[in-house]
């Protein structure tokens, strides 16, 4: 059987990414802060192997000793989804929240680098794995007052090229996934817990649903260990760019 890593997976895409692995025959390392979360979704699986991980990916003593102290039967990972993230804040560059900024920067970039780079040394020795990055439009597309959170995702762009580059001797397959409006806790966070203004975001078109990535996901992982589909670009039927929503 084989073993996905999935970080982000107590809610949204990491969590709907989890269900659809379980479904094509994975087992599971999800990981998140939220165990309560991760243990209600593990009890969902079952009976599936899920072996649960709390840490925060800005972290990097906390990452390198959680993989450290996988069990045998969970430690050759295949699929690493490296979900976690965050958006915090919606302000012009002047007056952003450098405390916003960190936890961008920390969450979407240090973090996945702190999860792949932990992971790694058993995907090279085995010549096999197999990498997902969550990017987002917001990483192609720079919009008015997203400027760090836009250049976090632009960061996470990069970075899946150059891992792909890097890692193309290893057979390590690295791909990116960039979804548009998702519906999920991700404007929760962004606007501070602000339900109202969070909803408002998808008032007046059908957005994505987590499961609409996570389906993406499950067709990416699954294909002819030849095929890379490297690069993935999904939007709602009524988006046709960052800020281009249509609303009927």
């Amino acid at each position: 059987m084989q073993t996905a890593f999935i970080t982000g997976a107590s809610s949204g895409i990491g969590r709907a990414t989890a269900v659809a692995l379980s479904k094509a025959g994975f087992q599971l390392v999800v990981t998140g802060r939220r165990r309560e979360r991760l243990e209600e979704l593990a009890q969902e699986l079952a009976p599936v192997p899920v072996h649960i991980l709390t840490f925060d990916v800005r972290d990097k003593a906390a990452v390198e000793a959680a993989v450290a102290g996988l069990p045998a039967e969970f430690a050759e990972v295949d699929v690493l989804v490296n979900n976690a993230g965050n958006a915090h804040g919606l302000a012009p560059i002047q007056d952003g929240d450098p405390t916003d900024w960190d936890a961008m920067l920390d969450g979407n970039v240090k973090g996945l680098l702190y999860v792949s780079r932990a992971l790694l040394p058993t995907m090279t020795r085995r010549k096999k794995g197999h990498i997902i990055n969550i990017g987002s439009i917001a990483g192609h597309e720079t919009y008015a007052n997203g400027n760090v959170y836009c250049a976090s995702k632009a960061a996470v762009a990069a970075l899946s090229k150059g891992m792909r580059l890097d890692l193309l001797p290893h057979h390590i397959r690295v791909a990116e996934v960039n979804p548009g409006a998702v519906e999920t806790e991700f404007s929760q966070v962004r606007f501070k817990g602000d339900t109202d203004r969070a909803a408002g975001v998808y008032k007046g078109f059908e957005p994505l649903r987590a499961e609409d990535i996570a389906d993406i996901i499950q067709f990416m992982v699954t294909r002819p260990a030849h095929v890379n589909i490297a690069e993935v670009l999904i939007l709602p039927a009524a988006q046709a760019a960052a800020t281009v929503i249509r609303k009927d």
